[in-house]
């Protein structure tokens, strides 16, 4: 049902028009002068307005470039019984859809609030298309990202599964999409499922569907997402959380590229191209026994590794820029300029969550600045980089204090896991643990709080 706002000052015409539109199954809602007209749109939302050109006080024309200067977008159509070409031309330079001359016929009146709701619906989808362009855009300027680029173009152009690897933060949805849209299943579904977001007893179903009556609440059948990334791309984030169970039945579904529903009776034939990623170390979790080596071998066919922000600081200025384009745009904000000094600030910090980290702190710079964003107001946003900045003490307690921090931080982020900890910081693991003993990091308390 479509929202209509009519403005007449005839209650006839108001009274006929609002008929007209009830049986064609619109809402209208009716003002009779502009000052009425005003209050109707500041209290709610209309999908497209009528308004009579000629009317006591504040005429049709007016009442249009005040709608427009409030910033109101909405469809206007103008309706007349003293039409003349200057009218039209005034009101179609002022943004009126439509300019239609009374006695209104009922047929074309519907057609033209049919036209102008389908002009809405278009502009609606090319906004969010925009947006979701916007989303999937992948900013760089590194080598670092030229080679994973590189990679992409030269997977996407086979069938071959792709393993992404990479912190949290850096991208790895964007890059699984960047495979599927140059690829020849480009115009297939990409379908996506976070292993780690799923409850265990109900990632089975998510994969691979279920009917009717399988089990207590499948209270209709379901198609799982192998079934709705058919002809396309299936891309399974955090695939190290897999319980066994499901890693084996997956298994299954790589080697006979069937699947069957739960509560099904016969297998469906699937044709989907699988792209995983992890942020872990899955050879680790190989040798640990929570992964599956046959299915290691499956899925670690053609493997990316996508750089942590730290590592491709030479980027941060184009994806600050991005970042304020997008969210200044979405919020019907004004752009703000970031100083030389606040990027530089920004390229010092070590971005534990890599870009995702990045667009959040960039948002919260815009909210923060008056005009533009300084180094100061970085320094009030990150506050580990302000007291980075300043430290205490003599050189080596300030290069303790340095090593500690970075050692702890490494630490949370690969959960404890010593190799994985070494590994980053490109450490021998026996040199690791002397360091931590040398710095005064306490690895048994810290292993009792986990």
């Amino acid at each position: 049902m479509s929202h209509l706002l009519l403005i007449d000052d005839d209650p006839n015409t108001l009274a006929s028009l609002s008929r007209a539109f009830r049986l064609a199954g619109h809402d209208p809602a009716v003002a009779d002068n502009a000052a009425r007209a005003i209050e109707l749109l500041a209290s709610r939302k209309f999908d497209v307005i009528l308004s009579d050109v000629v009317m006591p006080g504040k005429d049709g024309i007016e009442l249009l470039a005040q709608i427009r200067d409030l910033g109101i977008t909405t469809p206007v159509i103008m309706i007349s019984g003293q039409a003349t070409v200057d009218m039209a031309v005034r009101a179609t330079r002022l943004g009126a859809l439509d300019f239609l001359e009374k006695p209104l016929s009922t047929d074309k009146l519907l057609l033209s609030v049919d036209n102008a709701l389908k002009l809405s619906r278009l502009e609606a989808e090319n906004r969010e298309l925009r947006q979701i362009i916007g989303r999937n855009e992948i900013v760089w300027t590194s080598d670092a990202m030229r080679r994973v680029m590189q990679q992409v173009e030269r997977v996407a152009a086979g069938e071959s599964r792709v393993c992404i690897l990479g912190e949290t933060g850096t991208g790895k949805e964007l890059i699984a999409r960047a495979v599927h849209e140059k690829s020849a299943r480009r115009k297939g579904p990409f379908v996506t499922l976070n292993c780690a977001a799923v409850p265990q007893e109900l990632i089975e179903s998510e994969l691979f569907g279920h009917e009717k009556g399988s089990f207590t609440g499948a209270a209709s059948r379901h198609a799982g997402k192998f079934e709705q990334a058919h002809g396309g791309t299936l891309f399974l984030d955090e695939i190290g959380d897999m319980p066994p169970v499901m890693q084996a039945k997956l298994l299954r579904v790589l080697e006979e590229g069937e699947i069957e529903r739960v509560g099904g009776e016969r297998p469906m034939r699937v044709n989907v191209r699988l792209v995983v990623a992890i942020h872990r170390d899955l050879e680790e979790q190989v040798r640990c026994g929570s992964f599956r080596q046959d299915l290691y071998h499956r899925v670690f066919v053609f493997p990316i590794q996508l750089p942590a922000l730290r590592e491709r600081i030479e980027d941060i200025p184009p994806l600050v820029k991005h970042f304020t384009t997008r969210i200044c745009a979405q919020n019907g904000w004004k752009p703000k300029d970031f100083t030389s000094g606040a990027i530089a600030a920004l390229e010092r910090y070590s971005w534990p969550g890599n870009v995702r980290e990045l667009r959040n702190c960039v948002e919260r710079l815009l909210l923060l600045a008056d005009s533009e964003v300084d180094e100061e107001i970085v320094r009030v946003a990150l506050p580990r980089l302000r007291d980075a900045a300043h430290p205490g003490g003599s050189l080596a307690s300030r290069v303790d204090a340095f090593e500690r921090s970075t050692i702890l931080e490494e630490m949370r982020r690969c959960r404890n896991n010593m190799s994985e900890v070494a590994r980053a910081l490109g450490l021998e693991r026996s040199h690791l643990y002397k360091k931590c003993a040398q710095i005064g990091i306490d690895l048994q308390s810290l292993r009792k709080t986990e």
